[in-house]
């Protein structure tokens, strides 16, 4: 299981959010409290952010290193300023490649993703399912071989086919999506993604068979006032409020807080 963290608020520079709190993502990738899957996340790290200025696709950095090994990112995160940012530490699933085309966030112009979960025994079960659902040219730009990357291109596929849809929209039905084919070839998954195009943070915590992993979300602590963060595990002392399971959650751009229930029940209806 991997460790995410999602940040919506004023420009603020990344090592406020990924080095300074006292159980950052640092500190979770050899020290996670929460994980119930893997020991570590020592299989690469990846951070996505928005220019706070200008209208341009998000900037991404990824590594195949254990984030503590990673000596370019503290420089590069006391540089960097977003108001908008997608960071993830990798436990990367049995079977799976260590290499960069794995790496999170996964983008599709303006829409990054980082995702915490699985898809049980995902080569021999929903790849080709997943695959067989989307339109050629997501196929075409699918570039690793990750669950992850698959369960994007899903979103991808339904914002494309229904391009009125909203994020939150486009979520639930890729999940309605995931928990069908799952009971067709009858293997369990758990999706806990957190999703931006630089205005908004949407996030799932959302699993099918399985019980889904921890997420939860914090708005205007005094260390960072004006702000909205999604995190995996508290990344420090807060009043943290923990993602009912089966949730969908969205942070609007004034910094508004709603959710829906995407729980398996309602999804499979």
């Amino acid at each position: 299981m991997c460790r995410l963290l999602g940040y919506l608020g004023p420009a603020i520079q990344l090592d406020h959010l990924l080095y300074k709190p006292e159980h950052s993502l640092i500190v979770q990738s050899y020290q996670p409290r929460e994980m119930t899957s893997g020991v570590v996340n020592a299989d690469g790290l990846g951070i996505g952010w928005y220019h706070p200025q200008r209208n341009v696709d998000p900037f991404t950095y990824k590594n195949t290193l254990p984030i503590w090994n990673e000596t370019n990112l503290p420089e590069l995160s006391r540089y960097v300023e977003s108001g908008c940012v997608l960071a993830y530490v990798r436990s990367a699933t049995a079977g799976q490649a260590l290499d960069m085309s794995n790496c999170q966030p996964f983008r599709e112009g303006r829409l990054l993703l980082i995702h915490n979960g699985l898809i049980s025994n995902f080569r021999k079960s929903l790849y080709r399912p997943i695959r067989e659902k989307i339109g050629d040219r997501i196929y075409q730009s699918i570039n690793g071989t990750t669950d992850s990357e698959h369960i994007f291109a899903l979103l991808i596929n339904e914002l494309e086919v229904s391009p009125n849809s909203t994020i939150v929209e486009a979520l639930h039905t890729t999940l309605i999506t995931l928990t069908e084919l799952a009971k067709a070839y009858q293997v369990s998954f758990s999706a806990n993604l957190v999703i931006s195009d630089g205005h908004q943070l949407v996030a799932s915590r959302y699993a099918y068979g399985i019980t889904a992993p921890s997420l939860y979300w914090l708005r205007d602590d005094p260390t960072f006032p004006d702000s909205v963060m999604i995190a995996s595990e508290p990344i420090f002392a807060g009043n943290w409020h923990e993602c009912p399971e089966g949730s969908i959650l969205r942070v609007g751009e004034n910094l508004e807080i709603s959710s829906i229930d995407a729980s398996p029940t309602d999804a499979s209806q």
